[in-house]
């Protein structure tokens, strides 16, 4: 239980942030054109952050392995969606550059 902690606390303090400043358009200016478009890559990382209290909360929260496989499942699917919103912004930004 306690890694589940630790993952939860080091996601929402990496991840969370960073997501929320690419979506709302504060990202570093050095960093600006390395991360063109912004605002789908941010709303990717917080797809591969919400992994991570769906996967964490039910099994801190001791409830059914019902529930805790379809919650496991359901993070799998947000994850997979936010890789996928990332490589589509990627290959526009390559697409874009040529």
């Amino acid at each position: 239980m306690t890694w589940h902690w630790i993952g939860l606390a080091l996601f929402s303090v990496t991840l969370l942030p960073a997501g929320l400043a690419m979506v709302t358009g504060h990202e570093p200016k050095r960093l600006r054109p390395r991360l063109a478009p912004a605002p789908p890559r941010g709303w990717a990382i917080l797809a591969l952050y919400a992994a991570a209290p769906l996967n964490a909360i039910p099994r801190l929260a001791g409830v059914s392995p019902a529930i805790t496989l379809a919650a496991t499942a359901t993070a799998g699917i947000v994850a997979t969606t936010g890789c996928a919103v990332a490589a589509t912004a990627s290959d526009r930004t390559a697409s874009a550059a040529s």
